[in-house]
């Protein structure tokens, strides 16, 4: 019998960027963000402990009392020339571009497809080895892994709110994932 994977993602806290409805430059965790996260995270032993690379991920990673190992496919979307822009910076026909067809990316950096399809990889890498992982990410690599789980298109994207320190749960049994809600 297949053994149960648990994944657990949690979203990473606020940030100023986020407050101010920029596109992220691997900013801190801003007052707010980090009274958020000081309210620590309970897991079971044996559970392996994954990060994003961003500052943001790994500083809310520490505040919940993690230990984790940086894990690069977990990286938020690269965003490219739009890094640090706020929207009302970005040209709107480029954003308009971006926000329908996730296989564009006007930026210059990952189109929304290309991200789906390298968390989907991710995900098809967890072994049953490590039955149970936790993962604190950005709400991109969330919306992506919860489209793979459905076996939703891309489209679908921008239709998914993750909120900063949500969880979201996920099993796999076999090759196919379920959603926790």
């Amino acid at each position: 019998m297949t053994e149960l994977v648990r994944l657990t993602l949690v979203s990473h806290a606020m940030t100023d960027a986020m407050a101010a409805a920029r596109f992220s430059a691997d900013e801190p965790l801003n007052d707010s963000g980090c009274r958020q996260a000081a309210v620590g995270f309970e897991i079971k032993s044996g559970t392996r402990q994954l990060t994003a690379p961003e500052r943001r991920a790994r500083q809310t990673a520490q505040l919940l009392g993690l230990r984790p190992v940086i894990e690069p496919r977990l990286a938020d979307l690269n965003c490219g020339r739009w890094r640090g822009r706020a929207l009302d910076d970005v040209p709107p026909a480029d954003l308009d571009v971006w926000l329908t067809d996730p296989r564009q990316a006007p930026h210059g950096g990952e189109s929304i497809a290309d991200l789906v399809d390298r968390v989907a990889a991710w995900l098809a890498s967890l072994s049953d080895n490590a039955s149970r992982t936790v993962a604190v990410t950005h709400p991109a690599v969330i919306r992506a892994a919860i489209l793979t789980a459905l076996g939703a298109s891309p489209n679908a994207f921008w239709r998914m709110d993750i909120k900063p320190l949500s969880r979201t749960v996920l099993h796999r049994r076999g090759s196919g994932w379920t959603l926790r809600i």
